[in-house]
């Protein structure tokens, strides 16, 4: 009687625990397998507006993806600075926390220098040279670099912003000695501010939202920067001369987090390799045109004279910043610097 008494115990037992776990197979909410249907998130992070040319070309490349991969892959684009700005976007690619990002370039001098050579004056010819290096060996080696790689980030395209050019509210700027005296704008950078000592003119760092007050309230008197950004930010109400002297770049890179990447199917990542590459020639080609608009309505305001350099008074120009070659040259590496004149 005893021996059958324990059996029943423990029967019972046995009973209650089953109902408890409510038909468990033991695994926890984070242990279950993920569904082989579930599809791949792609979370894209950039900062400007969802109507600007990158907000555009990302939503496209979201729409691409989800084509190409029948929905297997999914881009999340979070525009205008809504998961990560400027100055932690890079850190949440590299922690995971976003799987892409498209930054300026000159957001990753912090891990490798020679992406300076976006900043080094009179570099590239015109936009068929500059087009030339995004898709040559050159670029490869920016892209692919150990230094990136070893923080967890791969290079995969390079999407257009345009050529700077000066502006500035107290005359014309045709000559190196026309910029002496004068304080420009600029974003952060040695080699920015070797350009304007260069020319005997003082810089500020000023963050391109205070731009324009900056340059209202006489902080600044001028400033550099594409024909869409001075448009766009209606600095031809603030400044009187434009010079289109394109003698530095605004560009963006497309990255994303290697670890991520290199675990991607075979099969769905050439497909969202094929999609970056529709939506990079469409950047490519708003780009062009939203600048050549920009043009156009900076010369209609009426408001600011537009300058255009002779060959001898850009070569004068250029001849001037030779000493940003001669600080900087070692830092781009005469490697980089002499294969992006090469596909000239």
């Amino acid at each position: 009687m005893k021996k059958l008494l324990m059996i029943s115990i423990i029967g019972l037992i046995a009973l209650v625990a089953a109902a408890c776990s409510g038909g468990s197979t033991g695994e926890s909410d984070g242990e279950k397998p993920i569904k082989d249907d579930k599809p791949i998130i792609i979370k894209f992070s950039h900062v400007t507006s969802i109507d600007s040319v990158k907000g555009q070309a990302a939503n496209r490349f979201a729409e691409l993806v989800e084509e190409k991969t029948g929905g297997k892959a999914k881009v999340e684009v979070y525009p205008s600075s809504q998961l990560y700005g400027d100055n932690d976007e890079l850190d949440a690619l590299v922690s995971g926390n976003v799987q892409m990002i498209a930054p300026s370039v000159t957001k990753m001098v912090k891990l490798d220098p020679r992406w300076q050579y976006v900043d080094m004056p009179f570099l590239f010819e015109n936009q068929e040279h500059a087009q030339k290096f995004f898709v040559s060996d050159v670029a490869k080696t920016l892209l692919n670099s150990d230094k990136l790689a070893s923080n967890d980030i791969m290079g995969l395209v390079f999407w257009e912003n345009g050529f700077k050019h000066f502006t500035n509210n107290k005359h014309p700027l045709q000559k190196p000695e026309d910029f002496k005296g004068l304080k420009f704008r600029a974003q952060a950078g040695k080699v920015l501010e070797s350009q304007f000592q260069s020319l005997g003119a003082g810089s500020a760092t000023i963050s391109f939202g205070e731009t324009y007050a900056a340059l209202q309230q006489g902080t600044v008197d001028g400033q550099e920067n594409t024909y869409n950004n001075i448009d766009t930010q209606k600095y031809q109400e603030v400044q009187k001369y434009m010079t289109l002297s394109e003698h530095g770049r605004l560009d963006y890179g497309v990255f994303v987090n290697k670890p991520f990447w290199e675990k991607m199917p075979d099969d769905i990542r050439g497909q969202v390799e094929e999609a970056l590459k529709e939506a990079t020639e469409l950047e490519w080609k708003l780009a062009d045109e939203e600048n050549a608009k920009s043009l156009e309505n900076i010369k209609n305001s009426g408001k600011v004279e537009v300058l255009d350099l002779t060959d001898e008074e850009r070569a004068a120009i250029a001849e001037a910043l030779q000493p940003v070659y001669d600080e900087f040259g070692d830092t781009i590496t005469p490697e980089l610097i002499e294969g992006i004149r090469s596909l000239k």
